[in-house]
Order: C-alpha cells, then sequence, then structure tokens
C-alpha cells in the first residue's frame, strides 16, 4: 500500500493524463469519420450540390466545412434534422444549431465539422464557398504585397 501522498497525487495525475490524451491519428480519423457520416446522410436525403472544403492549416475555427442546398424550406429542415440525430445516435454529440426556424440557412456546428445548409437562392447570394477558394481576389491581393 502507498503512502506518500505527493506520490498518490502524480500517479492519479499521470493516469489521468495518459487516459484522455488521445494521439492525433486518432483525432483524424475521428474527423474523417464525422466528415463521412455527414456527407452520406446529406447524399441518403437528396441534397443538392454538396461541396466539401478542407480547413486544415487555413483555420482554427473547424477543420473541414460542408456546404449543401435543400430544395426549398421543408427540405433544408429534414437535412439539418436528420444530422443532427445522426450525429447524436453515433456518439458525436450534440451539434450548436442555427437557423431551423426559417430554414432558409441553417449552420450546425459539430466540432471539427461545420456544415452550412441552404436554399439554393440564399446560397449564391452569400457564395461561402468563394470566401474559401485558394485563387479568391482578396487572396490573391494579400499575398501580391
Amino acid at each position: 500500500m502507498r503512502s506518500d501522498p505527493a506520490q498518490i497525487a502524480h500517479d492519479d495525475t499521470a493516469a489521468a493524463e495518459s487516459s484522455t490524451h488521445k494521439p492525433d491519428l486518432s483525432l483524424d480519423q475521428s474527423i474523417k469519420a464525422l466528415e463521412t457520416l455527414i456527407l452520406s446522410r446529406l447524399d441518403d436525403d437528396k441534397a443538392q450540390d454538396i461541396v466539401h472544403i478542407d480547413l486544415t492549416d487555413k483555420s482554427s475555427v473547424a477543420d473541414s466545412l460542408i456546404v449543401a442546398s435543400g430544395r426549398s424550406h421543408r427540405h433544408v429542415g429534414a437535412l439539418a434534422d436528420h444530422i443532427i440525430r445522426a450525429l447524436k445516435e453515433n456518439g458525436f454529440g450534440k451539434a450548436r444549431v442555427e437557423g431551423l426556424p426559417h430554414c432558409d440557412w441553417v449552420l450546425i456546428d459539430a466540432g471539427d465539422v461545420v456544415v452550412h445548409l441552404f436554399r439554393p437562392e440564399v446560397r449564391s447570394f452569400y457564395n461561402i464557398e468563394k470566401i474559401w477558394a485558394i485563387d479568391a481576389p482578396h487572396r490573391i491581393a494579400s499575398t501580391a504585397n
């Protein structure tokens, strides 16, 4: 039996750190599983114009951005609802959601992956894919200076 309180505390802290620390590989696998789940759910639900943008090393907000369109308010709402349920059922927890009452633009923040669901007219107005384009004019201008 250990009787030194300092040694007990050190051993307990080391055990806690080793059990909560996950190597990057498993984190990468978790992100890929999350992306695959969302993309397959969108495909199954007949989302339109699905775009997956890798944000690794581009943003600290997320590692991945997925943008898709629904045909109507109802379709966008159903896409969002199905993704939220799939995330919960597959152990990814409860995602933060914005825009569900109107369903013009629904944002789902699943942590490492952010999903934007739009009605087509709203998507073309905001054109958020252009923000992350490699050859976007604002990126070219900032690198030329």
